[in-house]
């Protein structure tokens, strides 16, 4: 103790603690997730053609015009509201936690997850259709099962890399996929006949409403899935609305502008316009070499949509561990990358499993379970500002009570009807009725 008195040198200040994983970590900035959420909903004007096919150039134009506000920024409003209000992983099951307590969040939890890794299984195999265009080998078989396979497999293996990494990719495969779309679109300028656009399709071919309907309600929804990363976000209270809205903009021009390009100066049967009829069209319009730039750009899409929803999947299961709704094992990080392992591994193993599944009974389940999510979802939106109307929100839709009620009223309403068309698919399929004319509303 003597020792300590006398002694002039002062005591050396405690070593201070290692950084953590969390305070380390890169955090997503605006660019990349504006293509993340791009990504999350669209990845580009593959699969708008069956809107032409079911009724027709006029009514399919004004589909991709009117239904965003319908449905696209109604969505918009409440994940940027909510999520910067709630800014952690888990995203939407945190609001409906919050909102009607825990049973109801592990509810959002498991449709929402399951929407995710169902819709996951139809991006490796809307690549491969793609590829067996150019590659006819992969049309069926061994080569096809292995080729789904491992595609799933490799996707997988990236998004355990990092999501920086996945989102800066998803900026290069943005640009790359997009680009052969605004080429043919500057292209097929001289060659538009305006009328074209007004035609309500050919005589005698009756409109398909059904498949129109789920045509718009599959290129257009998804926009909340990006809400369980919100953790993992810049800034989010600043850059979620940003990048939101900035992506809303950027979906309906990509859908847009082609559909009025091609629509325009391509005459063609209407039975024609059907899921991969863009690189048709890129040919008759400027070549070859445009049909398999649009085509090689189709599989950058899919690779793009699976790793943005899968990065969505994973970062919610981590954030249901986080909330107490799954056990912690179910929230460990990578010790190399910092990404949740186990949520990937889960999503990957669950998406293998239904991969074998028919294309359009992915797409009728993932409606379906999607549509009762987004139920509550809505429903937690409008208690939420009821329960906590004095709670600091960065971000705030500006309508009162009523006002947000009418606002998710409309899309709620167009959610059922996309519930009877999944419900009327299913009970066709189970009952093997296949010149029903419900068994054909979704295949594209």
């Amino acid at each position: 103790m003597g020792l300590e008195i006398l002694s002039e040198k002062p005591p050396s200040p405690p070593h201070p603690p290692p950084p953590t994983a969390a305070a380390t970590r890169k955090k997503l900035t605006l660019i990349p997730l504006i293509f993340l959420i791009y990504f999350e909903v669209a990845g580009g004007p593959y699969g708008e053609e069956p809107a032409v096919q079911a009724a027709g150039p006029l009514l399919a134009i004004l589909g991709f015009l009117i239904f965003p506000f319908i449905w696209s920024i109604p969505e918009a409003l409440v994940t940027a509201e909510l999520s910067t209000t709630f800014p952690g992983n888990g995203g939407f099951v945190i609001w409906a936690h919050k909102a009607f307590g825990p049973f109801c969040g592990s509810l959002m939890g498991s449709w929402k997850f399951l929407t995710g890794v169902i819709n996951i299984a139809a991006f490796p195999i809307l690549c491969i259709d793609y590829l067996e265009k150019l590659f006819p080998v992969f049309s069926s078989g061994a080569p096809r099962t292995l080729a789904i396979l491992l595609s799933t497999v490799f996707l997988s293996l990236v998004n355990y890399t990092g999501l920086n990494i996945v989102g800066f990719a998803a900026i290069m495969l943005g640009v790359i996929s997009l680009f052969p779309f605004l080429l043919m679109s500057v292209i097929a300028i001289p060659q538009i006949r305006p009328h074209r656009w007004i035609s309500l399709g050919q005589k005698g071919v009756s409109k398909d409403w059904n498949l129109f309907f789920n045509t718009l309600f599959w290129n257009l929804n998804f926009w909340d899935t990006v809400s369980t990363m919100a953790g993992e976000v810049e800034n989010p209270k600043k850059t979620f609305p940003a990048a939101l809205f900035s992506s809303v903009i950027l979906t309906c021009l990509a859908y847009i502008i082609p559909l009025m390009a091609v629509t325009g100066a391509v005459s063609v049967d209407q039975s024609e316009w059907e899921s991969g009829f863009m690189a048709v069209a890129a040919e008759m319009i400027s070549g070859k070499w445009l049909k398999i730039w649009i085509e090689i750009g189709a599989v950058l899409s899919g690779i793009g949509l699976f790793e943005a929803q899968l990065s969505s999947c994973a970062y919610q299961v981590l954030g249901m561990s986080e909330l107490g709704v799954l056990p912690r094992f179910f929230g460990v990080r990578s010790k190399w990358f910092d990404t949740p392992w186990v949520g990937i591994l889960i999503s990957t193993l669950i998406t293998l499993s239904v991969s074998q599944m028919d294309f359009t009974d992915i797409v009728a389940s993932a409606n379906f379970i999607y549509s009762l999510g987004m139920l509550l979802e809505f429903a937690s939106f409008v208690w939420l500002r009821r329960k906590f109307p004095t709670l600091p929100r960065p971000y705030k839709v500006p309508l009162r009570v009523p006002g947000l009620v009418v606002m998710c009223l409309v899309p709620s309403a167009f959610l059922v009807v996309i519930m009877v068309i999944a419900t009327k698919r299913w009970f066709v399929f189970a009952n093997g009725d296949e010149n029903e004319k419900g068994d054909e509303t979704l295949s594209s």
